[in-house]
C-alpha cells in the first residue's frame, strides 16, 4: 500500500500522470469527466441514419460508447493520450496518389500495428501510477471496446473534432493515435479544446467519394477507409472509379488540412514503412500469394483485412490505373482466382481497361 502521509493530492497526481505519460512515450495527455450527453445524441442520430454501413458492432453497442460508467462501473475520469505517427512525407504521399501505377496505403498502416505498442505503453503508465499511489480501478483501451475516444480526447484538451471527424490539435495537427485509461480516481479535469476549423471546408471538398456529407458528419458507406478495410463484400460499382489507387485507407482529408502544417512529425522506428509500402507498385503487391501476404503483414494493421480483401482492393486500383502491360498482366494472373469476390473485381478492372482501349481507337 502507498504511504498515506505521502499520498499526492488529486492535483499533484494529475501533474504526475502527465509526466509519466511523457516518460511512457506519449506526446499528449489530458483528463476528462465522463459526461457525453451531446455526443451521445450525435452518435445515436448517426446510427439511426444507418451511416455506419455494415459495422454492426457500432449499432450493437449503441449508447454504451458514450457512457464510460456502463462499460467500466466505478469510472469517474478518463485519461486520454496521443501518440504521434506522422512523417515528413506529405509531398511523397501526394506524389503517390498522382501515380496510378503505385499503391497508396494510409500513413498509419505503413509500419507496425499501433494497437499493441499503445497498449503496452498504457499498461506501463497504469503500472507506474499504481506504484506511486497503490492499487486503483482502471482499464486501458486502444480501439478495443466501445469508447467514444475523440469526444473524450476533446474534453481532455487534446484537440477538437474537425469537420472531417478526425481530432485536430492546433499545435500538432491530426497525425496521432488515441488511447484511453478509464479510472476511478477523482482527478481534476482539463478544459476541453475549442474548435478552430472556422469557415475552411478543404477536407469536405477533397474527399474522393464525397463521404463527408456535411461538416462533422461522415457517411461510412462512402468512405474509402471503410470500403477498403471494414467492408467485407463487393465494393459498390459507383465507388470503384472514385477510389483511385488507394488500396488500404485514405488520408486526403488530413493531407489537405491546413492545421497539419503544424503537425508534430516522428521517426518512431515502429512506424517506419515496411515492405516498401510507401513506394510499391500495384502489380508488385497484387503478386503476393496468401502465405507471402501473411508473412509480410505480420505485426501490421493490414493483416486484419485478409488476403482476399487485399486482392479485391488492388484489383480496383489496377482498374483505375493507366493502361500498361504490367497492369493487364497482373489482372490476367488473377482472372481465375479461387475467390469469387476477387474474380468479380478483376473482371470489372479488365472490362474497364477494354472500354478505355475501345474509346481510344479511331
Amino acid at each position: 500500500m502507498a504511504d498515506t502521509l505521502n499520498t499526492p493530492t488529486p492535483a499533484q497526481l494529475s501533474l504526475r500522470i502527465r509526466q509519466l505519460a511523457r516518460e511512457a512515450g506519449f506526446q499528449r495527455c489530458g483528463i476528462s469527466g465522463i459526461e457525453l450527453g451531446e455526443d451521445e445524441a450525435h452518435l445515436l442520430d448517426w446510427l439511426g441514419k444507418g451511416l455506419y454501413g455494415t459495422m454492426e458492432w457500432m449499432a450493437r453497442h449503441g449508447a454504451m460508447r458514450a457512457r464510460p460508467q456502463e462499460l467500466l462501473p466505478g469510472t469517474v475520469r478518463v485519461i486520454s493520450v496521443g501518440l504521434d505517427y506522422g512523417h515528413k512525407d506529405d509531398a511523397e504521399a501526394w506524389a503517390t496518389l498522382d501515380d496510378t501505377g503505385r499503391a497508396y496505403v494510409a500513413r498509419y498502416a505503413l509500419g507496425r500495428d499501433y494497437h499493441k505498442l499503445m497498449r503496452n505503453r498504457l499498461q506501463k503508465l497504469a503500472d507506474r501510477v499504481a506504484a506511486e499511489i497503490g492499487p486503483f480501478g482502471y482499464r486501458a483501451f486502444v480501439d478495443s471496446a466501445p469508447v467514444l475516444e475523440r469526444a473524450l480526447a476533446r474534453n481532455g484538451g487534446l484537440g477538437w473534432i474537425g469537420k472531417h471527424t478526425c481530432l485536430i490539435d492546433r499545435d500538432g495537427g491530426s497525425w496521432f493515435f488515441l488511447g484511453e485509461i478509464y479510472v476511478d480516481l477523482p482527478l481534476p479535469i482539463d478544459a476541453p479544446a475549442s474548435a478552430h476549423c472556422g469557415t475552411c471546408t478543404r477536407c469536405i471538398e477533397v474527399c474522393p467519394t464525397a463521404a463527408i456529407i456535411a461538416p462533422y458528419r461522415l457517411d461510412a458507406r462512402r468512405c474509402i477507409s471503410y470500403l477498403t478495410i471494414e467492408h467485407e463484400g463487393a465494393i459498390p460499382l459507383e465507388m470503384r472509379p472514385l477510389m483511385g489507387n488507394r488500396i488500404y485507407g485514405c488520408d486526403d482529408c488530413q493531407l489537405v488540412c491546413p492545421w497539419n502544417k503544424f503537425a508534430r512529425r516522428t521517426d518512431e522506428p515502429d512506424f517506419r514503412a515496411r515492405n516498401n509500402l510507401d513506394t510499391a507498385t500495384l502489380p508488385e503487391l497484387f503478386a503476393w500469394e496468401e502465405d507471402e501476404f501473411l508473412q509480410r503483414t505480420e505485426g501490421s494493421p493490414i493483416r486484419r483485412s485478409g488476403h482476399e480483401r487485399w486482392l479485391r482492393n488492388i484489383a480496383v486500383a489496377l482498374g483505375n490505373a493507366a493502361p500498361s502491360p504490367a497492369a493487364l498482366q497482373a489482372l490476367e494472373s488473377r482472372r481465375t482466382h479461387d475467390s469469387e469476390l476477387v474474380r468479380e473485381h478483376v473482371q470489372w478492372a479488365l472490362q474497364r481497361h477494354a472500354a478505355s482501349t475501345d474509346t481510344e481507337e479511331p
